[in-house]
């Protein structure tokens, strides 16, 4: 699918990486619509990126925003054709610590948002897909683009939900593509690794460094651009579906 004319959803898309594949889908001719909670943010990429993007306060768990969200940006733009799904949250809690057990509302929230959020959005996205015309002579209406971890696979200590969230994302990743196969919508996943995203930039420089050289290679942290590339490649190769794709410089997580 190419990316000229054709409408994406992204959610998280005011910062990290959701942002890095606003700017790169709409460099390729493609308009988007943002789905996040900061709305400061999203007016002023609307601002500076102009009429081929919109944005929608929403958060992703909210079946009714989300909904509504959608109706618009087809009103708007007369289809949706990708989904992204970036918004995501984590948090460091023991099972059992000084305080007790992890709290499970904390536990809920985190798996509220990363997976149950993905599932919301992708599933409401996927049903206007269905209801656009193929893109293609093989019949394809759309690409989903989940956001994993490689948490997912080696979470550390402390990442009991965040773990359990993200392989939730990697584990419906199959089953989403084989049930919307036979509607053209192929269903991938970025599984990155430790990317420089704002929240690591309010690390020291030191725990920065010991992170970039924890990769196998190249010794650096992972910039949001290369996974916008990542995206605009999935989206591209018409190929590619029900995986996994692992985007870490071959790191492998230690307990902590």
């Amino acid at each position: 699918m190419n990316l000229e004319g054709k409408v994406a959803v992204v959610t998280g898309g005011t910062s990290g990486l959701g942002l890095a594949t606003v700017e790169a889908f709409c460099r390729g001719g493609a308009k988007v619509i943002i789905l996040d909670l900061n709305e400061e943010l999203g007016n002023a990429l609307v601002s500076k990126l102009g009429d081929s993007v919109m944005f929608a306060a929403v958060n992703v768990s909210d079946e009714d925003s989300v909904q509504q969200a959608l109706d618009t940006a087809v009103e708007r733009f007369g289809g949706i054709h990708i989904c992204v799904n970036c918004a995501g949250i984590g948090n460091a809690i023991k099972t059992v610590g000084k305080r007790g057990p992890f709290s499970l509302n904390q536990f809920r929230k985190v798996l509220e948002v990363n997976l149950v959020g993905t599932f919301n959005v992708l599933r409401l996205a996927a049903e206007k897909m269905i209801q656009g015309d193929p893109v293609d002579k093989y019949g394809e209406r759309g690409v989903i683009i989940n956001t994993a971890s490689v948490a997912a696979f080696e979470g550390q200590i402390g990442q009991a939900a965040y773990s359990a969230s993200k392989a939730g994302v990697a584990g419906m990743t199959l089953p989403i593509a084989r049930d919307l196969s036979q509607f053209g919508i192929r269903v991938n996943t970025i599984a990155p690794g430790i990317f420089d995203t704002p929240l690591l930039s309010q690390a020291s420089d030191e725990v920065r460094a010991g992170l970039a050289a924890s990769v196998l290679f190249p010794k650096k942290l992972g910039r949001p651009e290369e996974y916008a590339m990542l995206a605009c490649s999935i989206v591209e190769n018409g190929y590619l579906n029900g995986e996994v794709i692992r985007l870490d410089g071959g790191i492998r997580m230690q307990p902590r």
